[in-house]
């Protein structure tokens, strides 16, 4: 009944906390593609390439769901998976509509027509892949109108996160909002379009300052996965072991997702 998690890195490890915290006895499988991190400076061909060959091995390792926990596969690869790609007895989702649903406060489902919503003006921080792909606008616009969204390429952060250099990503941080600020000075609620960026919301929210709300992904995924598996019972696969891979240095990726999530985990290889 294992669940799979991909990301390109260590970003996904956000959401992985967040959904084993809920739903204790799942065992998931995280999968990190280290090797070809970061993908928010590839095309979206080359995404889709690297995406699908890592949503195999975690087929092959049990998981018949898998949870794109990378906004940048979620926006530049998921659609095209879907509607091509993945096999009627597995599931690949993305953590895009949870958050928008929870920006937009309609309920998991909810088909009925875009309608105007409280928030009308949106600070969307992510990869430049992501910004490019502008997925984040056209989920968003199946569920709300008149809602307008600046993006901000964050070019370097993730970068940054992964090296544990927090100082320089806390520069990053500041200089990115500085530079959404100046195309949209009054934002009234900010997007963290990357898991990476979770470990930054508390700079994000100095920055940006108390009036903005700010949302990130982790939990908000976690209750939607949680809700999905109870209507859908049939897709927990029949892994049975939670396990990290990586397709990097497996003891590297291991010293940093321990300081990542401050506790210790262990990575092999893919």
């Amino acid at each position: 009944m294992a669940v799979g998690v991909f990301d390109s890195g260590l970003g996904g490890l956000t959401v992985l906390d967040a959904v084993s915290k809920r739903l204790p006895d799942v065992p998931f499988v995280y999968l990190g593609d280290n090797k070809h991190a970061p993908y928010g400076v590839r095309d979206a061909d080359d995404v889709y390439t690297l995406t699908c060959a890592a949503t195999e091995r975690l087929w092959d390792a049990g998981c018949d769901l898998v949870i794109l926990a990378c906004n940048t596969a979620s926006a530049a690869a998921l659609r095209r998976m879907q509607e091509s790609w993945v096999p009627r007895d597995k599931r690949v989702l993305g953590v895009f509509v949870p958050l928008i649903e929870a920006l937009t406060e309609r309920q998991w489902g909810d088909n009925s027509p875009p309608r105007e919503v409280a928030v009308q003006h949106v600070a969307l921080f992510a990869t430049p892949a992501t910004v490019r792909s502008r997925a984040f606008q056209r989920e968003l616009a199946f569920r709300a109108i008149g809602v307008d969204v600046e993006a901000q390429a964050c070019g370097g952060l993730v970068d940054a996160i992964e090296d544990g250099d927090m100082i320089l990503a806390e520069a990053l941080v500041r200089s990115h909002v500085d530079a959404l600020k100046r195309k949209m000075p009054n934002p009234q609620a900010a997007i963290l379009g990357c898991t990476h960026y979770p470990l930054m919301q508390e700079i994000f929210q100095d920055a940006l300052g108390p009036e903005v709300a700010v949302y990130s992904q982790a939990n908000l995924v976690a209750e939607s996965l949680a809700d999905y598996l109870v209507r859908h019972p049939d897709m927990k696969g029949p892994g049975t072991e939670s396990m990290f891979l990586t397709t990097g240095d497996a003891k590297r990726v291991s010293d940093h997702a321990t300081q990542f999530l401050r506790r210790r985990i262990d990575f092999k290889a893919a």
